[in-house]
């Protein structure tokens, strides 16, 4: 079968198709041969009724379409092969001429993976922001870890205060009837956390004890419960016991106690040692990113949209499975956003479209620079995710199947790609003294 290949805009090519009447006749004898079982004919048993006799009950068109499906795959290979094309779409089929005795002709139009132009990846100016750890965030720590393994202890010569934990029983009622889930025995409260309605735990201070006594309150607005939302109530409450957090004493039995160490100064400064060289990685990371943004940015590439709509699938298929792992399913964590998937999938376009675009830059510099990775390199990636696994690398690459090594092979070139650029880039060092800001979730793709 003939074909010429026509490039169009937009990384799109349209291949040309022409099969012979020959070969067009014997794709449609394969089709009959292929369907006859499935179809009836009065007056034959099922599979056996001749060709022009099914040709003449249903029309001479009624292999047509399947004589097509029989000869597009080989040629298509064929075509793709030969011109060394690298489609990222389903082709999208068009028939010119099929009819039985004549040449059969039909094109397809596909986009294929696009040409990047590279910019500067080399030698490229970056900025690295090092953050000194202070004296207050390894206070921080040290108390993080005073409250690990501080002491739970019974109180009984005073009444329940702020910041103690309470034991006590409860019973809530609404105009005098009680209701769902307003009734416990024996729960532990922390008082002055918040966890209960608003006014709860405020009344309990003050309490011995053995003491009862009834909390006036009022269910918020916004309460998940439609039949309590805004509702006044009251808790009959009784305090059955009061323990406080007995904290120890930050001296060198303490550092011997939750370290290797047998003093706090040895210990604090293994501390700040170990929280300094984690901003440093911290800082590198964010450079390197940079460094990323700043070469993909520099890159020319025209992305078919085919391209982003998979990126797009792959991403939210990721959000679905973090939301299974936070027991939630992907349709009710968009009605918690409000939002529709085709809402969704357009608020992570842009995203989609920047790591499609970062992948394709980091392979075009794989190539430039024939950038390998040996078992080594991979090995040395595979580590890192034994090590959370608790395997060897060899017990896990027993369990992966090639695909799966070819993919961790990828990404250590991906990891040496970057590497390089690390160490070519001129590289400037700033300090900052702001104090680091709460862990946030990107769903950012890195490369």
């Amino acid at each position: 079968m003939e074909h010429t290949v026509e490039k169009l805009a937009g990384n799109k090519v349209k291949i040309s198709f022409k099969a012979t009447a020959t070969e067009f006749e014997d794709a449609i004898q394969k089709a009959y041969l292929k369907m006859r079982g499935q179809i009836n004919v009065p007056g034959f048993r099922k599979g056996k009724a001749p060709r022009r006799m099914i040709e003449n009950m249903f029309g001479k068109s009624v292999f047509y379409e399947d004589a097509l499906e029989i000869l597009f795959p080989e040629a298509y290979a064929t075509a793709v092969r030969e011109d060394n094309l690298q489609p990222v779409s389903r082709p999208e089929l068009d028939v010119q001429e099929m009819e039985a005795g004549k040449d059969l002709a039909y094109t397809c139009e596909i986009f294929v993976m696009p040409e990047v132009k590279l910019g500067a990846y080399k030698d490229v100016a970056v900025t690295r922001s090092i953050r000194t750890i202070t004296d207050k965030e390894i206070d921080t720590r040290i108390e993080q870890e005073q409250k690990r393994v501080a002491r739970s202890v019974e109180v009984t010569d005073r009444p329940l205060a702020n910041g103690d934990k309470a034991e006590l029983d409860y019973s809530g009622s609404v105009d005098g009837v009680k209701f769902e889930g307003g009734t416990a025995e024996k729960q532990t409260l922390l008082i002055g956390s918040g966890s209960f309605i608003p006014g709860f735990e405020e009344q309990m201070v003050g309490m011995t004890i053995g003491e009862e006594k009834d909390l006036s309150v009022k269910f918020p607005d916004e309460y998940h419960s439609e039949e309590l939302k805004g509702k006044d109530a009251i808790f009959h409450v009784k305090l059955l016991g009061i323990t406080k957090e007995e904290l120890p004493a930050l001296d060198d039995d303490f550092a011997a106690e939750v370290s290797d160490f047998d003093t706090m100064s040895e210990y604090r400064a293994d501390i700040q040692k170990s929280m300094q060289e984690a901003a440093n990685v911290q800082a590198d990371e964010a450079a390197k990113q940079s460094l990323i943004d700043t070469v993909v940015e520099a890159a020319e590439c025209d992305i078919p949209a085919p391209m982003v709509e998979d990126k797009l699938d792959e991403m939210m298929q990721q959000m679905g499975w973090r939301m299974q792992q936070q027991g939630f399913s992907m349709e009710q964590y968009m009605k918690m956003l409000g939002q529709t998937e085709a809402q969704m999938r357009e608020m992570y376009r842009s995203e989609a479209d920047k790591n499609v675009k970062t992948e394709l830059v980091i392979d075009e510099i794989i190539k430039q620079e024939a950038i390998e990775a040996d078992d080594a390199d991979v090995e040395k990636l595979l580590e890192g995710y034994t090590a959370a696994m608790g395997k060897t690398v060899a017990e896990l690459k027993e369990t992966v199947s090639g695909e799966q090594l070819d993919y961790f092979k990828h990404r250590a070139q991906i990891t040496k790609a970057v590497d390089m650029m690390w160490t070519a880039a001129k590289v400037t060092d700033e300090e900052i003294k702001d104090e680091p800001k709460a862990d946030s979730t990107s769903d950012e793709v890195q490369a």
